[in-house]
């Protein structure tokens, strides 16, 4: 089950938490997948040489997908792929009234105008060989936003109207294109956030589970999607959230 022997895979904001456990998931069922990272060559490195050491195969790859271009020079650097693991993203922990242009900007462009582009860049291979798999990684704040991030849950919203606009077009080429959305994840991102006792209480107390999430709890799913056993499965979210959304 989920073999995905001679797929290739690229997986964004593959670098650490949720990116860095599908990438390692993606590899351990026999994929060979590029972990891509904003800035770090270091840290996506650290991640592709734990993996090839274990007997994967993974290459690291370095693009800014806030930069103009970015998913056309990111698939530059891969070359095509069967698999896309769109993870990467921004957010900024602001109320909305004090949220900057660049800020707005910034958001919007790495969580929905570059996931946009790189379906538009990674597709056609995938419709050509009538097999391919595109996953979004959203996030719980599609059903419930967070007050100081407004611009954050938008874009998460967005991306996942895209998803079921073209995942209704590109279907009968063979390829899938979901949504996989996180509820409270143990990332590095979270963690000063989590480390404030009071705040995680009330964080917690929200999620019917009882605990937050750790990243590898998002590779099932994410496995399912990718694979010939999600085939019949597209347009769809896929909530990993302990129960928050409900």
């Amino acid at each position: 089950m989920f073999d995905l022997t001679g797929k290739v895979a690229v997986v964004t904001g593959a670098s650490q938490g949720i990116g860095e456990a599908i990438a390692r998931g993606l590899a351990k069922q026999g994929a060979k997948v590029y972990v891509t990272g904003a800035t770090s060559i270091e840290k996506c490195k650290k991640v592709t040489d734990s993996i090839n050491a274990q007997g994967g195969c993974a290459i690291p790859v370095v693009c800014d997908l806030s930069k103009p271009d970015a998913a056309k020079e990111m698939h530059r650097l891969t070359g095509d792929a069967d698999i896309l693991v769109l993870n990467a993203s921004v957010q900024f922990r602001k109320g909305w009234q004090n949220i900057t242009e660049e800020e707005i900007d910034t958001q919007l462009t790495v969580n929905f105008k570059a996931s946009f582009q790189a379906i538009q860049e990674y597709e056609p291979y995938m419709a050509q060989n009538k097999w391919g798999r595109i996953v979004t990684v959203g996030s719980v704040q599609q059903y419930r936003p967070h007050k100081d991030m407004a611009i954050y849950a938008a874009s998460k919203c967005a991306q996942m109207s895209l998803v079921k606009n073209l995942a209704k077009q590109v279907a009968a080429d063979g390829v899938t294109i979901n949504n996989l959305s996180p509820g409270v994840i143990a990332t590095p991102r979270n963690t000063d956030a989590l480390a404030d006792k009071e705040y995680a209480q009330k964080v917690l107390a929200g999620i019917p589970a009882g605990y937050a999430g750790v990243s590898e709890d998002m590779v099932g799913a994410a496995l399912l999607l990718c694979s010939d056993e999600g085939r019949y499965i597209t347009g769809t979210d896929l909530v990993v959230d302990g129960g928050m959304s409900l």
